[in-house]
């Protein structure tokens, strides 16, 4: 339960601007082509720490590393609270999405913790605790901002911040491991990674996976914000209980993998992801589809994400947090594509254009897995043997 706490309170200091994007803007002066920066500053931050403090948990003691990280991404949060000006405030957001790879630390400590036949289960636990995180950050967000402005928010998240250091220093367990690697050794064995089959292949599906899921979530806001809707920021941010509604159903597809489903299980998802918009796509018209497509797209984006890092920290158990680490930087590309150009796609073609380009990245994603499935099945049987 702490580590899935721990993930959702850290991987939301990412995602609470996407419901006041609006609000941040006519804060700041912002026009709403350049508004998508302010969500790609953090996924930036996240993409450094990937590659770069992820891999310090095959180093040192994760227990030590997690609470470090935890404060960091306070001090981020907070300096995000008091900007008064643009650069300061992609600083802070910068510098909260740099150690907000927390999650990742904290996802591969867990999988380690776990027995081989529960690890599916145990990764699906702590990856509902991300999606609660990504998502009811959204509720959160819009419900703060619209009573105390949107600079309360990140003042929340900095006090939530500390308050979780404190808990991971007296309840986490020890590291379990007795044997660390040298920090050079393990960047150079994350680098190897990126030459094999099974890890690029699932990376590139996280890609296009997160380039959709940020297509979504980073644009929905903008066609709810304007005519006919008018919502307010949130009344907005409720649409992240649709989200979660489908995301929490996804836990269950870590049972799915520890059975041997994983290949089956990602490639239904991937085709349930492209088929969401169909009913996204009518946020202009009906928010009714808007709600069951946002259902079905959370689902479907989680049941894969689970399943992949199913797959991976089996393949790699002696560096579970660099092959963790390394996946996400892929998550994390496609994060910050799919909300950069969500938003530059609506200012020239409207909501329509938007839900046509994520569509077009679930589409790669499914035809990624089509084209390496035979890969993925055969990590699995030499798992199994």
């Amino acid at each position: 339960m702490l580590l899935a706490v721990i993930c959702a309170v850290a991987v939301a200091t990412i995602y609470v601007a996407q419901p006041v994007l609006a609000q941040i803007g006519g804060d700041l002066s912002l026009p709403e082509a350049d508004l998508g920066w302010i969500v790609t500053a953090g996924q930036l931050g996240y993409l450094i720490g990937l590659a770069l403090l992820v891999p310090l948990g095959d180093v040192f003691d994760r227990r030590k590393l997690i609470a470090w990280h935890l404060l960091l991404a306070a001090a981020g949060t907070a300096l995000t609270a008091v900007a008064a000006q643009l650069w300061l405030l992609l600083a802070g957001l910068a510098l909260a999405g740099l150690f907000a790879v927390v999650v990742q630390t904290t996802v591969a400590f867990a999988a380690d913790l776990s027995t081989a036949a529960e690890r599916g289960r145990t990764l699906g636990a702590v990856t509902s605790g991300v999606i609660i995180g990504i998502l009811g950050a959204r509720v959160l967000a819009g419900s703060l901002a619209a009573l105390w402005g949107w600079r309360s928010v990140y003042v929340a998240l900095a006090v939530l911040l500390i308050a979780l250091t404190c808990c991971v220093l007296m309840l986490l367990p020890p590291d379990p491991r007795d044997v660390r690697s040298p920090y050079g050794s393990v960047l150079i064995s994350l680098g190897r990674m990126f030459r094999d089959r099974l890890f690029v292949s699932r990376g590139l599906i996280a890609f296009f996976l997160f380039a959709s899921f940020g297509t979504l979530w980073s644009g929905l806001a903008l066609p709810l914000a304007a005519e006919p809707w008018h919502l307010s920021p949130d009344r907005i941010g409720l649409f992240g209980i649709a989200g979660l509604a489908g995301a929490l159903g996804a836990s269950r597809a870590g049972q799915g993998a520890d059975a041997g489903r994983t290949d089956a299980l990602t490639g239904g998802a991937l085709a349930l992801l492209a088929a969401s918009w169909l009913a996204t796509g009518q946020a202009s018209w009906s928010l009714w589809p808007v709600m069951v497509g946002v259902v079905v797209l959370d689902f479907a984006v989680q049941a894969v994400h689970v399943n992949n890092q199913h797959l991976l920290t089996a393949a790699y158990s002696d560096r579970t947090s660099s092959a963790i680490g390394g996946y996400m930087l892929f998550y994390s590309l496609g994060s910050a594509v799919g909300a950069t150009s969500t938003t530059a796609v609506y200012s020239v073609a409207g909501w329509a254009g938007s839900s046509f380009l994520g569509a077009a990245f679930a589409l790669c994603a499914l035809l990624v897995w089509a084209i390496n499935r035979h890969a993925a099945a055969d990590t699995r049987r030499d798992m199994l043997a």
